[in-house]
C-alpha cells in the first residue's frame, strides 16, 4: 500500500468509520459525539500508497483484469449497462493499463476470447484480537485458494469462520478520496452533502468521503462539476462497529496477516473492522 496513480481504486483492507450520516453542524463540531473521528484512522491514505507499489510491481494489473473479466461474464461487455464493469475499467485506465489489455479482458469475460474461468468466493474469519476479517477473491480453484488463505490465517494467529459469521458486521458504501490541497473542508462539504454524501473525514492530506452505493456516481459528478479530481473512488464495505487493538504485538500480527492476504494473487479485496493506534499504523506504513 504505498502509492498509486491518481484515482486508483483497487480495494485494500479498509479501516472503517462508524456508520451514520453527517450533517453540516456535525462537521463543525456542534452536537457531534466525536465517535466517528475516534474510530477513524489514516488507513485510507496508507492503503492508497500501497496500491501504487502494487501498480509498480504488476499485481494491480492482474487483479483488475480478473475483475473486468468476471464483471463482463456476469452482466455483459457493455459498460453503460454494467456498473461493475464500468468501475473496473475506470480502475484499469487510472492504472495506465493499455486499451488492448482492457479489451482482451472484457472479451475473455464475454467468451469472445478463450481464457481461464474464474469463480467468486468470500472467506470469513477472525484475526488477532478478535478482529473480523472478510476476504473477497476470484479463483480458478476454490479448494486451493481456501487452503492457502486458511494457512495464512493460522500462521498469523487468526482462524477461518463459517459463512455469515462476520459479513453481517459490514455494509456496502461508496468511498471517494480527495486531496485536501484542492479545497477546504467547508466548501467541499457544501456540495457533496447535497449530492448524497453521508460522511466526510480528514485523512492526513486527503478527505475521505463516504456515500450510499447509489449516491457514489452523484458525488463524483458533483466533484467534477466543481473541477475537482479524486485520488481514489470505490465501492467498499464499512464496519458498523470497531475492535480496538492496543496491544502492539497483536496489532503487528494483524497487519502482517492483512498484508499477506492482500498480496495473495487470488484476493481482490480484504476488509477488517480494526481500530489500531496511529503510532502503530505509522510504524507499519514506514516499514
Amino acid at each position: 500500500m504505498w502509492g498509486l496513480q491518481p484515482s486508483e481504486a483497487v480495494l485494500y483492507y479498509v479501516h472503517p468509520t462508524l456508520s451514520g450520516s453527517l450533517s453540516r453542524t456535525d462537521s463543525a463540531g456542534e452536537g457531534s459525539t466525536g465517535c466517528e473521528m475516534a474510530g477513524h484512522s489514516k488507513w485510507a491514505g496508507i492503503k492508497h500508497k500501497k496500491a501504487l507499489v502494487d501498480a509498480q510491481r504488476g499485481k494491480l494489473f492482474t487483479k483488475v483484469i480478473r475483475e473486468m473479466t468476471m464483471a463482463a461474464r456476469i452482466r455483459g461487455g457493455d459498460p453503460e449497462a454494467n456498473p461493475r464493469l464500468r468501475l473496473a475499467m475506470a480502475k484499469a485506465r487510472d492504472a495506465n493499463m493499455p486499451k488492448e489489455n482492457i479489451e482482451k479482458a472484457i472479451k475473455r469475460g464475454t467468451g469472445e476470447l478463450p481464457g481461464v474461468s474464474y469463480e467468486e468466493m468470500v472467506l470469513e474469519g477472525y484475526g488477532p484480537g478478535g478482529v473480523a476479517v472478510l476476504v473477497e477473491a476470484l479463483t480458478d480453484s476454490k479448494n486451493r485458494t481456501t487452503a492457502e488463505l486458511r494457512s495464512l490465517f493460522t500462521r498469523h494467529g487468526g482462524n477461518i469462520a463459517g459463512a455469515g459469521s462476520v459479513s453481517w458486521q459490514f455494509q456496502k458504501k461508496g468511498s471517494v478520496l480527495v486531496s485536501a490541497k484542492l479545497i477546504d473542508e467547508e466548501r467541499l462539504m457544501g456540495f457533496v452533502l447535497d449530492a448524497g454524501a453521508e460522511d466526510i473525514m480528514r485523512d492526513g492530506d486527503a478527505y475521505s468521503i463516504t456515500t450510499a452505493p447509489q449516491a457514489l456516481e452523484r458525488v463524483k459528478q458533483a466533484l467534477a462539476a466543481n473541477r475537482l479530481t479524486w485520488e481514489s473512488t470505490e465501492l467498499t464495505l464499512v464496519a458498523s462497529s470497531l475492535v480496538r487493538v492496543d496491544d502492539p504485538t497483536q496489532a503487528k500480527q494483524l497487519l502482517a496477516l492483512l498484508d499477506e492476504l492482500h498480496d495473495h494473487d487470488d484476493v481482490q479485496h480484504v476488509f477488517a473492522n480494526f481500530d489500531i493506534p496511529d503510532a502503530i499504523l505509522a510504524e507499519h506504513a514506514a516499514a
